[in-house]
């Protein structure tokens, strides 16, 4: 396998725990092996621990990732979901087990050769886009599997996998890349990505790799930074913490926050 650009050590992308019946519904995310961590940010797994009263709806605030799941009782209706530049929210049943693999940004492109602009803003059938791995999980996924075989069987078949691949690093593009996530996103798009590529060829670059143009992503990245500093109420009102993240002012701000994660940052970081 090709050494991967780092994109793991700038980059942590969060998806919000699980408040809405959180005592019976859980979520957790696991390793894959070493060797795979440079383009598999996470395997995960949502399901619920009992039958909730009600019907569960599961929101996924934007992170620039493309993520393969899959419900471990009905294995062959897979999923793919693209990079999207707004939340999105499933309705599930009352009682689940989801299982899921998250890619690095700009991974699953590498990986499968397919661009991410056509999974952009949706969920496909994963057979259609797929089929071999589609395959896989239908066959080798089940009721009642551990979190540890889980995680063995999807090593096995990436690392396999990955082995036949040859990663295309062009290095403009990644320098581009490490430029947003190295400044959180907080940048001008126009002027700070001087990396030897047109205006055209980094909007086509980051719509393949991505999924969306280099602006949108690093809209993203400016989020997720936020997300992870967890900024308090306090800090909401007095930090300015917009101006410091590059947004013009406060409404911007919460426009945009909503956008990306479905409520305003003070329903998110409520305490």
């Amino acid at each position: 396998m090709d050494k991967t650009p780092d994109i793991r050590g700038l980059y942590v992308p969060v998806q919000p725990t699980v408040k809405q019946s959180a005592e019976r519904v859980t979520y957790q995310e696991f390793l894959p092996d070493t060797a795979l961590q440079g383009i598999i940010y996470c395997y995960w797994r949502l399901r619920t621990s009992l039958p909730l009263d009600e019907p569960f709806v599961y929101r996924v605030v934007a992170d620039g990732c493309i993520d393969i799941f899959f419900e471990l009782k009905t294995p062959s209706e897979n999923f793919v979901m693209g990079f999207c530049k707004k939340y999105t929210e499933f309705p599930l049943e009352n009682s689940f087990d989801y299982v899921g693999v998250r890619f690095l940004p700009t991974m699953f492109p590498q990986l499968f050769k397919i661009s991410a602009v056509e999974l952009s803003n949706r969920f496909e059938n994963l057979e259609v886009v797929l089929p071999g791995t589609a395959q896989f999980i239908a066959s080798g996924f089940g009721e009642g599997l551990s979190v540890a075989e889980i995680k063995r069987r999807f090593d096995e078949y990436f690392l396999h996998f990955a082995a036949g691949v040859d990663f295309n690093h062009d290095p403009r593009f990644y320098n581009a890349l490490s430029i947003i996530l190295q400044n959180f996103g907080v940048l001008n798009v126009e002027k700070d990505l001087d990396t030897g590529l047109s205006a055209r060829q980094l909007r086509r670059l980051f719509e393949y790799y991505v999924g969306d143009s280099a602006k949108t992503f690093s809209q993203v990245v400016r989020f997720q930074n936020i997300l992870r500093a967890k900024p308090s109420q306090q800090s909401l009102r007095e930090n300015k913490l917009f101006y410091d993240n590059g947004y013009y002012d406060q409404a911007h701000f919460i426009k945009e926050f909503k956008n990306l994660y479905g409520v305003t940052p003070g329903r998110a970081f409520g305490r």
